[in-house]
């Protein structure tokens, strides 16, 4: 036996063995029809390898050209394999290319058994006989090629186009493994099969190897077939790993939903099938039998819920993004629950919503706290309102309504700043984001006082207290709003009666103060009167001396001016209306007291010390309260020394800055009696009095005025005798640009060095004698 019988033989074994194992793997697994077309493929070649060998051992002309005529039935066959394998397997090949193939393939075929005695030959003449590369002698034909032959080529050339541009397609398309396997090996046996027509047409002297070129694309398409296999194995492998990873995940998923009271479910819109598990099912009152629609599903809503449902449905099926809902449910056992709805809708590639998956939660509890939470806000006394993080009403109750005149409906879902005037609205802004964007955001209790505005825009004062509430759906603000317009109004109505009292204790205070003060008065008229005689006695002589006159005429002014000087300063004094606030120096206060009290220290033969401390900084508050104070303080340590002897009688007024702080603080030592221990803060409260004839409200109206000026007033007893009374101002915080002025509109440094000319009796300024004793340094 020569090597071609065996080589020819070999290779139809080969490819009969072939076709039996994908036979064998189509009837297990029948949806792999590309397993079933190799196949078919495989006979079809071991066919044409079988008819090939027949030829190369024919003995006369009719037996090869009938050998020849029915090898185009193998040939058919293997090619229209082939254009199916393609379109279904490597799923590549124009339609229209593949169509153009099988139907000229089969026209070749027709003809091919049409004609005498085969499409190749019009006739075969004679069998050549030769021995081929030291084999068995093989025969060859010897005849007219016949036209219609081209259309067998042109049925080659189209499938050679065919396998080109299939291959390209499977190597754009990425996969490069199966383009070079399946493709290269096809593109190739095409082209090892133009030898046929070359023989025929006497080009070439060597036998038909037909069933080579197509066995070579036998085997490529074996290996990645096998390879296709193999790869199945692996992932079924992979498959059964997962499955049990998979049922290890579902185990954990059921027992998380199950800890956090979930219930997922998955909607096929298409086929309206609505997924739930068994227990789900049993929850509801489904069977597990049942087919579970949209409506059905819906069915276990609560009556009142179902429009609601019905809109948040049909919302889902607009958009992609998650879609959430609270509504109620009535279960299997007739109770009612809380549930939200989340889900999200998966839509195919025409656009249309085709799955929606979601999870279902039980929030019960959460709504009957957050009813309990509605129930104590209703009740509360005050107005309380709820506000989120983007600074819209969420919760309001009566009184706020009757607070701010809007109805529920009004206010909620509203911002907030609604209800603040227009002139802190930016400020509101601000607070607001600062508060929200605070993580450590902490509850700020009741106490700051604000406007609010009504809805007819009017203004209403509150005080409002504010709590953080952190939940679920992030941070809230829960605020507690007072009405205060009485509050208000009562302190506007005690202001004024604090006020009149004020006044009233400074016309007593004046009262008591009437013979000093006429006193004071007295001196420059009678300096005025003697002037002015001393004038019509110059005039009466008829001697004029120019300069004298002009003295005696510069004495009157002098004189008048000193005397309306003292009336500016008793009415100032006694001016009722609204307190004033000035920025000024404590000294200047100080020196304007020592000026209208300076008969009655004279009359009284008190000798005063001040000592002023220098540069003090500058106080806020109103000058003529202050005034009064000072000379309550002063008037009062005069009387406790009433009944020492004239030596003993010396007061001490300070100023200066008090230890630690940022105040001014002023002191009036006396060097009378003590004051009792149990006693010395009862000399503040109102009607407690230690003099026979006196009324108890100054001291009570000198504590009143420092607080309103948010000082402090108090009294301790000195160490060898008397008593000291102290009060403290805060300083007035810098505002640049301000000149600071006192009442005698001095600058704060020339107010501060006023009293450095000391007067230790003699002569005082005007002519008028000082006390011995009194000093100012």
């Amino acid at each position: 036996m020569s090597w071609i019988t065996i080589v020819w033989s070999m290779n139809a074994a080969a490819c009969l063995t072939l076709a039996a194992i994908y036979l064998v793997v189509w009837c297990k697994q029948r949806e792999g029809w590309a397993h079933l077309l190799f196949s078919v493929t495989a006979v079809a070649a071991a066919a044409i390898a079988a008819f090939e060998l027949a030829m190369m051992h024919a003995g006369t002309v009719a037996q090869y050209e009938t050998l020849l005529r029915w090898i185009h039935l193998p040939v058919w066959v293997l090619t229209l394999s082939f254009v199916a394998f393609v379109r279904l397997y490597l799923q590549a090949g124009r339609p229209w290319l593949a169509w153009s193939i099988c139907s000229l393939r089969t026209l070749v075929l027709v003809v091919n058994f049409s004609v005498t005695p085969n499409i190749n030959f019009r006739r075969i003449t004679s069998l050549r006989h030769f021995s081929w590369w030291g084999g068995d002698m093989i025969s060859m034909p010897v005849g007219v090629a016949n036209p219609w032959g081209l259309l067998s080529s042109v049925s080659l050339l189209l499938v050679l186009v065919f396998f080109v541009d299939a291959t390209v397609t499977v190597w754009r398309r990425g996969d490069r493994r199966r383009a070079l396997v399946v493709g290269g090996s096809m593109i190739f046996g095409a082209i090892l099969a133009w030898h046929v027509p070359l023989v025929i047409w006497g080009i070439i002297n060597v036998p038909f190897f037909l069933c080579f070129a197509y066995s070579g694309i036998v085997a490529a398409m074996a290996y990645e077939l096998s390879y296709d296999v193999l790869h199945a194995a692996q992932l079924a492998r992979q498959l059964q790993a997962s499955e049990a990873t998979l049922r290890e995940s579902k185990e954990r998923i059921d027992l998380a939903t199950k800890a956090a009271g979930l219930v997922v479910w998955t909607w096929d819109i298409g086929r309206d099938e609505v997924w739930l598990s068994e227990k789900n099912r049993a929850l509801f009152g489904f069977s597990e039998s049942e087919k579970l629609t949209a409506e059905r599903v819906r069915s276990v809503v609560y009556p009142e819920d179902h429009q609601l449902v019905r809109q948040l449905v049909e919302n889902s099926l607009t958009t992609a993004e998650e879609v959430q809902g609270e509504y109620r449910i009535v279960l299997a056992d007739g109770n009612v629950r809380w549930i939200t709805r989340r889900g999200r809708v998966e839509f195919n590639g025409n656009g249309q919503a085709a799955w929606e998956r979601g999870v279902l939660m039980d929030i019960t509890e959460r709504k009957q706290a957050e009813e309990q939470f509605r129930l104590v806000v209703e009740a509360a006394p005050s107005a309380m309102i709820m506000v989120n993080a983007e600074g819209r009403i969420t919760l309001v109750n009566t009184q706020a309504e009757a607070v701010f005149g809007y109805t529920r409906e009004e206010l909620i879902d509203h911002p907030i700043e609604m209800l603040v005037p227009e002139r802190f609205g930016s400020h509101h802004a601000g607070d607001r984001h600062g508060y929200f964007g605070n993580a450590q955001a902490r509850p700020m209790g009741a106490g700051r006082e604000l406007f609010g505005r009504r809805k007819d825009d009017s203004e209403v004062p509150i005080e409002i207290g504010l709590n953080p509430i952190h939940t679920s759906e992030g941070l809230f603000v829960l605020a507690s709003i007072i009405d205060i317009s009485e509050r208000k109004q009562a302190e506007l109505e005690a202001a004024r009666q604090r006020n009149e009292m004020t006044h009233l204790s400074r016309v007593t205070m004046l009262g008591e103060l009437s013979g000093s003060i006429a006193h004071e008065l007295n001196l420059p008229l009678s300096a005025i009167l003697c002037n002015a005689q001393a004038g019509q006695r110059v005039l009466a002589n008829g001697a004029i001396d120019p300069t004298e006159l002009r003295e005696i005429l510069n004495d009157i002014v002098s004189e008048d001016k000193r005397a309306a000087e003292v009336i500016r300063r008793l009415r100032l004094f006694l001016k009722k209306g609204e307190v004033q606030q000035h920025s000024l120096c404590i000294n200047g206060v100080v020196q304007d007291v020592l000026k209208l009290i300076r008969s009655d220290l004279i009359n009284q033969k008190v000798a005063v010390d001040c000592k002023l401390a220098r540069n003090l900084p500058s106080i806020i508050g109103d000058p003529v309260q202050l005034q009064q104070v000072l000379l309550n303080l002063v008037v009062n340590a005069c009387d406790a020394m009433a009944g020492y002897n004239t030596q003993e009688r010396r007061l001490i007024i300070r100023t200066g800055m008090e230890n630690g702080s940022s105040a001014v603080i002023v002191s009036v030592t006396d060097r009378g009696s003590s004051i009792s221990a149990e006693k010395i803060e009862q000399v503040f409260e109102p009607f407690f009095t230690t003099k026979a004839k006196g009324m108890g409200l100054g001291l009570s109206v000198c504590r009143t005025i420092i607080a309103a000026h948010r000082g402090k007033l108090w009294a301790t007893n000195n160490t060898d005798c008397g008593a000291t009374f102290h009060f403290s101002l805060p300083i007035a915080a810098p505002d640049k640009g301000a000149p600071i002025t006192d009442t005698n509109h001095l600058t704060n440094k020339e107010c501060c060095s006023h009293g450095a000319v000391r007067h230790r009796g003699g002569v005082a300024p005007n002519g008028v004698n000082a006390p011995q004793g009194v000093a100012m340094t």
